[in-house]
């Protein structure tokens, strides 16, 4: 599948991805590509925040492809079961984390605190990084597991954000294309 055969919606996590996020850098390059957005990035409400990727889903036009960073992955797995069906073809996961960093975190994330552990209805890719500070590895290997995804293992890559100097993040979209090929 091509990017231009698709509409591609970006979901970023906690505080929105900045203007360096690779997301933000993505969604400049797709011609596709949507934001997800939500009403309050920086307080995430369960209902609001999965009510608004469903929302974009199921008014998409073309076949959707998720590219989903951080929170936006635990949001994005939580409102899969109300995906119109067959609407997403495949969802590219990077750096959930883990129902530990949540539980721990000053934040109250309430429902998101817990993932689903059931599997997406759709192909994905769940990219994680041996040295992310809001997940293990092997918590994101079993969300990987649990989910049905594949893995991709991104070395020591903090949280794939801008901040662990991924800002383009090249590899990511030549992993991203790779997965798409695959569809």
């Amino acid at each position: 599948m091509r990017t231009s055969d698709a509409d591609i919606l970006i979901v970023p996590g906690l505080n929105n991805s900045g203007s360096d996020h690779w997301q933000t850098r993505w969604q400049q390059k797709l011609s596709t590509a949507k934001r997800v957005e939500q009403n309050d990035w920086d307080q995430p409400d369960h209902a609001a925040w999965t009510h608004a990727i469903v929302e974009h889903v199921n008014a998409a036009q073309k076949p959707v492809i998720l590219i989903a960073h951080s929170l936006g992955v635990a949001a994005t797995a939580h409102a899969a079961a109300q995906f119109e069906p067959s609407k997403v073809k495949g969802a590219f996961l990077v750096a959930p984390p883990s129902e530990e960093w949540l539980r721990g975190h000053p934040l109250n994330f309430g429902a998101f605190e817990t993932h689903p552990r059931g599997p997406l209805p759709f192909p994905s890719l769940l990219v994680g990084s041996r040295n992310d500070p809001h997940a293990s590895y092997a918590a994101v290997e079993d969300l990987a597991f649990a989910w049905g995804s594949a893995m991709l293992d991104a070395g020591e890559a903090g949280h794939i954000n801008a901040d662990s100097g991924h800002g383009p993040w090249p590899e990511g979209l030549m992993s991203l294309a790779h997965f798409l090929s695959r569809l």
